[in-house]
């Protein structure tokens, strides 16, 4: 069983449903933290780095909150349990080709661009709804997830990894495109799991109980 004692942080630059990702938390026992007060992710056992919205709007708030430094210090190099959600997943690539060029945290080289789906003209940009995943390396993050599992996206970019290794799922739409990623004790998911509802939870419940 996890320990529902730990101090789970959800970092909220303003973007996105935050409270939504800290009700789902909630479900699975948890009592999350909703903040971007830089203390709070110092002290955290785990933290959770949710988004949508614009690629460099989003990283230049977390340069401007000082949050690139806190979380570079606390998970990168202090090894604390990260879970990415959306953009908080593409923030963590090199570089985003969206609306220009813009520099990512780079914990996971690799560029994000926008879906191709020339090759299915019937399909439209943005990416919504649900969809299945092909678990591509095995992660204690997907164990005992069958084929059946669904999950809820929302998105017109994708990152692309220089490392295949990084990419835990992929999903298709148009293009394959990575799904999920994993180094060390960073994941993170292109989807919402928040949205969705029994395979979000019980994804969520398996990152309370991860151990890097």
């Amino acid at each position: 069983m996890p320990d529902r004692t730990k101090r789970i942080v959800i970092v909220d630059l303003g973007v996105g449903n935050i409270r939504s990702v800290a009700h789902s938390f909630s479900l699975v026992g948890a009592t999350p933290i909703v903040t971007s007060d830089p203390k709070e992710l110092a002290g955290a056992d785990r933290i959770v780095l949710p988004g949508v919205g614009a690629f460099g709007e989003y990283k230049h708030q977390l340069d401007k909150t000082g949050l690139t430094e806190v979380l570079t210090r606390e998970v990168r190099e202090g090894g604390k349990p990260m879970m990415g959600i959306c953009l908080g997943m593409q923030v963590l690539g090199s570089a985003s080709e969206e609306l220009g060029t813009f520099d990512g945290l780079g914990w996971i080289p690799g560029r994000v661009k926008r879906l191709d789906v020339q090759v299915a003209p019937h399909l439209r940009i943005p990416h919504m709804g649900w969809n299945s995943l092909r678990v591509t390396t095995r992660t204690p993050l997907f164990d005992g997830m069958g084929d059946e599992a669904m999950f809820y996206f929302v998105h017109s970019y994708a990152l692309h990894p220089d490392d295949p290794r990084h990419t835990v799922a992929e999903c298709e739409h148009g293009e394959v495109f990575c799904a999920a990623v994993q180094r060390d004790n960073v994941f993170a998911t292109q989807f919402h799991p928040e949205k969705s509802q029994r395979d979000g939870l019980a994804l969520l419940d398996r990152f309370l109980r991860w151990t890097p």
